[in-house]
């Protein structure tokens, strides 16, 4: 029986934390924590359905980032579980408010929840490359493409190659342009 790389599991190395299905997008966008307080927030000002919430978030983010529905709906279920949310079936979809532990909760948690707002803003100028000319933002997605069109046919070579092609790229952007001889003359 030959032996695999031990994190050889058709994920392309992208991946933060093993098990996520996130499409390489990067690092973790909520901290512990702040999805509950965020949703909770959400649901005080107005009451809401689990997909509504995922519109909502979506967003705050400018369309950059979308939560899943499978971190969505099990987040809700912990709040309803909590007695901070109450679920009303409606037409067979869930209709969430806010109970009055909710409110006390967000009353308790103020200064956390502005912090989570503030983590949505830097996350949201880090995920859309604001930092970067939209050139690079289209080449970015372009490899990210790449590695998803690749994905399940990774050989051990293969994988050796593609991780030798983005270290040292990474590298070359880090490095900077190339020193080019210095053609100019000198300045009198």
């Amino acid at each position: 029986m030959s032996e695999q790389h031990p994190r050889h599991d058709g994920r392309d190395g992208f991946e933060k934390r093993p098990g996520r299905e996130r499409g390489g997008r990067g690092p973790r966008v909520f901290a512990p924590g702040d999805l509950k307080l965020l949703l909770l927030a959400l649901i005080a000002e107005q009451p809401c359905h689990g997909y509504d919430l995922i519109r909502q978030i979506e967003g705050m983010f400018d369309g950059a980032y979308s939560p899943s529905p499978g971190v969505i709906y099990p987040t809700l279920t912990f709040l309803e579980e909590s007695e901070l949310i109450s679920g009303d079936a409606e037409g067979g979809k869930k209709r969430y408010s806010v109970t009055d532990a909710g409110r006390l909760s967000l009353q308790d948690q103020a200064i956390a929840l502005s912090g989570v707002y503030m983590r949505i803003d830097v996350s949201k100028r880090s995920l859309r490359g604001h930092d970067r000319p939209a050139e690079i933002h289209e080449a970015v997605h372009n490899l990210r493409h790449a590695l998803q069109l690749h994905h399940g046919r990774w050989s051990p070579a293969e994988i050796l190659r593609v991780r030798d092609l983005l270290n040292n790229t990474a590298k070359a952007i880090v490095d900077g342009p190339a020193v080019q001889p210095q053609q100019e003359q000198p300045h009198e």
